[in-house]
């Protein structure tokens, strides 16, 4: 799904804010031009996607997602309502585990029943949206922050847990070890990230293509 121009301009102010304030990040900025971030409202998809995709290759978790949305061939979407009933053998014949099935049944059960209300997180803040979306089994807040930033297109997010986020900090602000979540954060502070920390992380993963 493309960008609207609105996001589109943002993303534009980000980059040149960032590139100003930043010294380290603007080589990077130069080399991969514009940031590429989307945003769209398959959430529930998106999550379930997540849980799926939990430590797996893409290729598998992408085998599995495609058995697993086939259980459903006359949806036009993935159906909370539906999932939540699926019975678990059939799950697991799609490959899943038994932990990722009770997840996903986990998710379906609480998008249905308005535990988590995903069509209202537009105008919720990012913690009310991590304090909601952890309250599903297997969804932890690193997940939260892949889909704030990926999904909902919020814009200053910092994945201090992310192992490419701090692998970036390292490589490019010249650190002898992974910094943990203090140091990111002051490095964040000291350059002034806020509030593009979403778009500073997307050119720290940039950063480290074609890196052992």
């Amino acid at each position: 799904m493309a960008s609207s121009n609105g996001f589109a301009e943002e993303l534009q102010t980000a980059t040149r804010t960032l590139s100003r304030r930043d010294a380290a990040l603007r080589p990077v900025i130069k080399k991969y031009g514009a940031c590429q971030l989307e945003k769209h409202t398959r959430y529930f998809d998106t999550l379930t996607g997540s849980i799926i995709s939990q430590q797996l290759s893409t290729k598998a978790a992408d085998t599995i997602r495609a058995r697993f949305v086939a259980l459903y061939p006359k949806a036009k979407r993935l159906d909370p309502a539906l999932i939540k009933d699926t019975p678990d053998a059939d799950l697991r014949a799609v490959g899943l585990s038994f932990q990722k099935a009770a997840y996903i049944k986990d998710l379906a059960a609480k998008t249905h029943d308005g535990t988590l209300q995903l069509n209202r997180m537009v105008k919720m803040s990012e913690d009310e949206i991590i304090a909601m979306l952890t309250q599903v089994k297997g969804i932890g807040v690193w997940t939260v922050h892949m889909f704030l930033i990926f999904s909902l297109g919020r814009l200053n997010v910092l994945p201090v847990g992310d192992l490419g986020i701090r692998k970036g900090v390292q490589n490019l602000y010249g650190l002898d070890h992974l910094p943990d979540a203090a140091e990111i954060e002051a490095i964040a502070a000291e350059n002034k990230w806020s509030p593009y920390c979403s778009v500073a992380s997307w050119y720290l993963w940039r950063s480290l293509e074609n890196k052992p």
